[in-house]
């Protein structure tokens, strides 16, 4: 289907879903607990003393530790078994019903912003309400034609299940939702030429160069030029001194599984299922995440060291991914 057949929405349709509530408020399913925060920051590697020491808290003038900031969504997070369902109605669903009714069909993440404007602590309950800001004319993008949506999310915090509670957050969400390119036989390299081609990243001036290094076969990580740290995802300043000088270096490739995960569901057309995702300790002290493709998940186990390898999804795009090394088992 050619980009004339997307012409995309006309304002008089759009316009009305603006300031529309996202359904009703959602509460968190527990109040915070210190293992929640525990568990969180193991994963993500965040060693500030504030959100485990009440004394190093209570040194920065706080009364007790505290959540992470960047934690803000995961207490609206319905969990596996989704939410209960409502009779409310929600212009979100609707949006998206029409954009689908239009051939917009795929969707794709493209930024996310925080605003944090006050402390959670264990016990608080955690209240999320969302609001669609705005939406779109149709654009043309290197991934096809479409809307961006973006919704701001509202948090509050309250030691109370049944208060009011106090406003600690915001983030503002925008998604893209469009009609894939035709990219002709495409698709991914070897595979079913019937099969939907996977979703191509984001590719911007901050994550250029690691894309650029997996195209020459390199897997390239940022290195700050001030203090020597690395850091993985890619980002404009380092987060250790804070200096924007940095450069790329190439790493083994060589690591071990710190985790990982198993997806079944829901099921995207232009992947296999079960389809293992790791989350690498790579021998330079770096954690990265990646698939596990034709990888038993019987197989795979925290600890059993990995190789990257790297396959072409497109004639400009080729994406990492990791493999048992020779002769591990579990």
């Amino acid at each position: 289907m050619s980009q004339d057949e997307h012409p995309g929405l006309t304002r008089e349709q759009l316009d009305p879903f603006a300031g529309k509530s996202c359904g009703p408020s959602r509460q968190s399913r527990d109040p915070i607990a210190p293992s929640d925060i525990r568990s969180w920051i193991d994963a993500i590697g965040d060693t500030n003393p504030i959100y485990v020491d009440d004394d190093a808290s209570m040194a920065t003038g706080r009364s007790s530790v505290i959540a992470p900031p960047a934690m803000l969504q995961v207490w609206s997070m319905a969990g596996l078994g989704g939410t209960s369902k409502s009779t409310t109605q929600d212009p979100r669903k609707e949006l998206f019903a029409l954009l689908d009714d239009a051939g917009f069909t795929s969707v794709v993440a493209t930024n996310c912003e925080q605003e944090y404007l006050g402390d959670a602590v264990p016990g608080d309950w955690i209240t999320t309400s969302e609001v669609i800001e705005s939406v779109s004319d149709v654009k043309d993008t290197g991934l096809g034609r479409g809307h961006f949506i973006t919704t701001v999310m509202s948090f509050t915090a309250s030691p109370d299940p049944l208060g009011d509670g106090e406003l600690i957050g915001r983030q503002r969400w925008r998604l893209f939702r469009f009609a894939p390119k035709n990219r002709g036989s495409g698709g991914q390299a070897g595979g079913d030429s019937d099969r939907p081609p996977r979703p191509r990243p984001a590719i911007n001036r901050d994550n250029a160069f690691f894309f650029e290094g997996t195209l020459a076969g390199e897997l390239r990580i940022q290195k700050c030029d001030s203090c020597g740290t690395l850091r993985h995802p890619p980002s404009p300043a380092c987060g250790a001194c804070q200096s924007f000088d940095w450069s790329t270096v190439a790493m083994s490739g060589r690591g071990t599984i710190h985790s990982f995960v198993v997806n079944h569901h829901p099921q995207v057309p232009a992947f296999d299922y079960p389809l293992v995702v790791a989350l690498v300790d790579l021998e330079e002290g770096v954690r990265f995440v990646a698939e596990m493709p034709d990888t038993d998940r019987e197989d795979v186990a925290i600890g059993l060291p990995v190789e990257v390898r790297y396959r072409k999804q497109e004639d400009d795009l080729v994406m990492p991914h990791f493999v048992l090394a020779e002769g591990s088992s579990q």
